[in-house]
């Protein structure tokens, strides 16, 4: 059965756009909008003609539109991460799934697949949701995991991330396999940051601010600064070092810290240590 004209002329004038956002530098906000408004219509033409439920459809039937229907989707997910929208896209994902794990022995497969899984394991480790990360990424192919530098990327990330070598990962921003994988790695540091100033508040009273830029992985002592306001950290200007909120004034409480602390520490100085080689 041939795709009715509407529903492929709207996905070919989405195609179109999206692909034009693609090669963009750096994303456009018109642009962006536009490809939103067309989604939003795809949207409608496809809910209409209850492709968007491919389990209530004859998949062979109806081959050749849920394969359209599957691409406008995966357009919305990629679509979704440039504007930068992360409960977008894990619609998008949750719409993507019934055609990835229940059509895939029907629809041919996907040139978007891997990449699109590859940013959902991404979107996961951004998060700090490291059980549900393993548990998708056990549900795929051996073969596919060890093969696909979409899967890779993510799966190197979290190696790093479990062995505290975050300058790798930090570096790994320059390294990524599309241009959407980029925004997860951002925010994935973010995350690092946040625990890594845990650390230094529990570890130490002050340091050099400087010190602090190195540690946490800024460019700049605005960075710092913003940064450091965020936290709640008092930074000295004369002296040139920061003063760490939230100190344990109880001594009993001190000594309780005293094991946690000194971990913290030889972290830091692993920290450290690493970034000089790489220096």
């Amino acid at each position: 059965m041939a795709v009715d004209h509407e529903l492929q002329g709207a996905h070919d004038k989405l195609a179109k756009q999206f692909q034009s956002l693609e090669s963009s530098a750096k994303p456009d906000v018109k642009e962006l909008e536009s490809v939103g408004s067309d989604l939003s219509q795809l949207k409608i033409l496809l809910t209409e003609r209850d492709l968007l439920y491919p389990q209530a459809l004859d998949a062979t039937k109806y081959k050749e539109e849920l394969v359209l229907a599957r691409h406008v989707l995966e357009i919305g997910a990629l679509w979704s991460v440039r504007k930068k929208d992360t409960n977008q896209f894990e619609r998008y994902w949750s719409q993507l799934k019934p055609f990835y794990l229940d059509l895939d022995h029907v629809l041919p497969p996907s040139d978007l697949y891997e990449p699109i899984v590859g940013l959902s394991l991404l979107r996961d480790l951004s998060s700090n949701a490291i059980a549900s990360f393993h548990i998708a990424l056990e549900a795929l192919p051996v073969s596919l995991v060890q093969n696909s530098k979409y899967i890779q990327h993510p799966v190197l990330l979290e190696r790093w991330l479990m062995e505290g070598s975050y300058s790798n990962v930090w570096h790994e921003r320059q390294n990524v396999p599309r241009e959407e994988y980029r925004f997860f790695v951002d925010m994935l540091m973010i995350t690092i940051r946040h625990e890594i100033a845990s650390c230094e508040e529990k570890a130490y009273d002050t340091l050099p601010l400087n010190d602090v830029a190195t540690l946490l992985f800024f460019d700049s002592q605005k960075e710092v600064m913003e940064f450091a306001s965020e936290r709640g950290w008092h930074i000295n200007p004369t002296s040139q070092t920061v003063e760490f909120a939230n100190k344990k004034t109880d001594r009993d409480s001190e000594a309780q810290e005293l094991i946690p602390m000194r971990s913290t520490i030889t972290t830091n100085l692993h920290f450290a240590k690493e970034l000089e080689s790489i220096v």
